[in-house]
């Protein structure tokens, strides 16, 4: 292990052009005359310097999976790594066990395919629905995001690589994202946008800090001093060190100046004439006196001091072989823990001799996740119809066939694949949905038990979703087979299942009364299909719950903005809202969703009693009871909002505060459920410091923010907590 002495000295005798290779990447690899990454696929390198005995370091994408390529130039091996569930539907599990493990088995395949830093998790807040990236990020709510990101990081890092927390901060949109100018106040960014990234870096020290595209009031996060040095560094003590999103910024000297540590992936200028190599701009800087070298110094031991801990520089003999097999396994069960029930009026689950008319293309072209740095490349993928098949399902062959054929001849002809991202064309155009005329779905309805309907939707990175129908809104076509479905069978006494296998908010109000139930798959990456086929029989039981608010209608959304101004080619964005995200608007002005944050229904009741709150040293200290009253087993998330008494400062209505998933709980079965909260995290930002108000305050425990089952309350006599970071 080398000592922060040993690094001292190191940088003490480096040369001014190695300690600028140190803080720039080697280039896009493959580009621009770079050689190809020695993990072909990665997303950046580091430079060696072989005078000192420093190797390069690889850095590679991954919040739903790691994102390498599968095959390589000359070899006939494969290198598929798992496509886990998306980080929404991670988040709908609230289960910080299960983000552990999946936080393992992605660290083990980062390891053994040599790679050091997972770019990933990524943290940004749901401020929209429409954000092309959500799928990629956890919540509307940053203490959720904060527990979820920290649990996912240790588990990575368990496996000796590092995590990279990405966006730093407030990159809240695609939409002109490496320029647009976010303006947000300071208390909206202390309480929202930051407070998940300072949850996770003090829960669990990641390695490394991606910073933003965007502008935030008025600087580039990558040379924002006030992000990166007083917040990040002087006020919540972060120790390990910061690199650019990929090409972010216009001025490397200033970058070096903030605090961002390393600039990825280098050789701007070839991408940008006007620049020049960022490793000849930071030596000149220096010999001109415009960067003083110590603040280059203080940036190389940053970075060194992190990769002495890294596979690469510690020679590990990687295998390329991780258990892809047993990350199959965590990542079925991560699905299974994240699959939200929105409705179902006594329709699910069905018994295997139910017969099924599965309608909808998206059965067979299953979305696993989104498209961008957030793909990934996995062995397989197994769609909603291969699912119901392996698990011997009844679904009706005839019709199956008829997609099946319907799929082929469309994208043989004009529905072919459309957008490229990163190379690969991997975003497709939507196939119309409405090919079956009333006839031929009557005689369907009439050998069927059960409709069941797909409506799939895909985003990722570059661009934002749109309020529209085909997006938003369901098209005109997907309307007319739902209804059609809807109304026939409806009429020989059949019921009608839908199915989202999407990876963000869909308006459903218009929509939902057509039908029985409700199952929100998300994109549950290459084990979907058998996840949904376990969900519809029952082996699962839905236990997972919102982690953002599906809105009624998209004109009743607070951040009403969005993405910006002027609105052809926005170059700011203003908050407005303020602290009101998510939730906090809805509850706070009496706003009604379609369906809340935090909710999610199950084939069993829980019962909650007994709630217990004591105020013990500056701990509210909070038990109660969960008993399983229905028929089957399954898992309850038990959700603590605190409403804060009216004081100095405005407040939401309610916050969540923490949080805890039951074990499976049988029939009669209780847990005695013990949660403690810090009164410290009940304090609201008023410009200056943060106060925990005197007063009274309110324990809210339920099943979702709006099905409250008990309350309880504390008094604090006196105001605490002036402190301002």
């Amino acid at each position: 292990m080398v000592t922060l002495e040993e690094i001292d000295e190191i940088v003490s005798k480096m040369t001014l052009e190695e300690k600028a290779r140190i803080v720039v990447g080697v280039g896009i690899p493959g580009m621009f005359g770079n050689p190809r990454s020695r993990v072909p696929g990665a997303a950046g390198e580091t430079h060696p310097i072989e005078r000192f005995g420093i190797p390069s370091t690889v850095f590679a994408d991954g919040p739903a999976g790691l994102r390498i390529n599968p095959k390589r130039e000359g070899d006939e091996k494969t290198y598929h790594a798992t496509a886990f569930p998306v980080a929404t539907m991670l988040a709908s599990t609230w289960n910080r066990e299960i983000l552990e493990e999946v936080g393992r088995c992605m660290g083990e395949e980062v390891k053994e395919y040599g790679v050091d830093i997972l770019l990933a998790p990524a943290m940004n807040i749901h401020r929209n629905p429409l954000c092309g990236r959500n799928f990629e990020y956890y919540s509307e709510d940053p203490f959720l995001t904060g527990e979820m990101a920290a649990a996912f990081v240790k588990g990575i890092q368990s496996k000796g690589v590092g995590a990279c927390l990405k966006h730093f901060a407030a990159n809240n949109q695609e939409t002109n994202r490496t320029n647009i100018d976010t303006i947000v106040s300071e208390r909206a960014l202390k309480e929202i946008y930051l407070k998940g990234f300072e949850i996770a870096i003090k829960k669990s020290k990641p390695w490394a800090i991606m910073s933003a595209y965007n502008k935030l009031n008025g600087k580039y996060c990558s040379q924002n001093e006030w992000l990166l040095t007083k917040v990040l560094r002087e006020d919540w003590r972060f120790d390990g060190f910061v690199m650019t999103d990929w090409f972010a910024g216009d001025n490397p000297v200033e970058q070096m100046k903030a605090g961002n540590d390393m600039i990825m992936p280098g050789k701007v200028h070839q991408i940008n004439r006007k620049r020049r190599d960022e490793i000849e701009e930071i030596i000149t800087a220096v010999k001109e006196g415009k960067l003083d070298e110590k603040i280059l110094d203080r940036n190389v031991k940053n970075i060194l001091k992190v990769l002495v801990n890294s596979p690469s520089f510690n020679k590990y003999n990687y295998s390329n072989i991780p258990d892809l097999n047993i990350h199959a396994k965590v990542a079925y069960e991560a699905g299974a823990e994240g699959v939200v029930l929105l409705k179902n009026n006594k329709v699910l689950p069905i018994n295997k001799d139910t017969r099924i008319a599965l309608f909808g293309t998206g059965q067979i072209e299953t979305i696993k996740g989104g498209t961008g740095s957030g793909d990934t490349h996995p062995r397989y993928v197994v769609s909603i119809l291969e699912g119901m098949k392996e698990r011997n399902l009844k679904v009706d062959e005839e019709l199956a066939s008829t997609y099946s054929k319907y799929v082929s001849e469309m994208r043989k002809k004009e529905y072919k694949e459309k957008k490229e991202m990163f190379g690969e064309s991997n975003l497709t155009s939507r196939l119309p949905q409405d090919f079956l005329n009333e006839d031929e779905i009557e005689k369907i309805a009439k050998r069927n038990d059960l409709a069941v309907v797909v409506i799939s939707r895909i985003s990722g990175e570059g661009y934002d979703r749109e309020p529209k129908k085909g997006d938003f809104y369901l098209s005109d076509d997907e309307s007319s087979l739902l209804k059609k479905v809807s109304q026939i069978f409806h009429k020989y006494e059949r019921k009608v299942v839908v199915i989202l296998n999407i990876g963000s908010p869909i308006e459903v109000t218009s929509w939902r009364d057509l039908v029985d139930s409700i199952l929100l798959a998300w994109q549950a990456g290459q084990e979907t299909g058998r996840i949904v086929a376990d969900v519809i029989v029952g082996k699962i039981n839905p236990s997972g719950k919102l982690p953002t608010t599906f809105p009624r209608d998209y004109s009743e959304i607070p951040s009403w903005n969005f993405p910006g101004e002027p609105k052809d080619n926005p170059q700011k964005v203003t908050y407005d809202e303020g602290i009101y995200v998510g939730y906090r608007y809805y509850d706070t002005f009496g706003v009604e969703p379609a369906y809340e944050f935090g909710f999610g229904l199950s084939y069993t009741t829980f019962e909650y009693k007994n709630l217990e709150v004591k105020l013990v040293n500056e701990k509210v200290k909070i038990s109660l009871e969960v008993l399983n009253t229905g028929e089957f087993p399954g898992k309850e998330v038990v959700q603590v909002y605190i409403r804060a008494p009216k004081a100095k400062i405005d407040k939401p209505f309610q916050e969540l505060k923490e949080f805890y998933k039951t074990r499976l709980l049988n029939p009669n079965e209780k847990e005695k459920v013990e949660i403690e909260i810090d009164l410290k995290a009940l304090a609201s930002y008023n410009g200056e410091v943060w106060l925990v108000e005197k007063g009274e305050y309110e324990v809210r425990v339920g099943s979702s923010s709006r099905d409250i089952r008990l309350i309880n309350r504390f008094i604090v006599d006196d105001e605490k907590w002036r402190y301002t970071s």
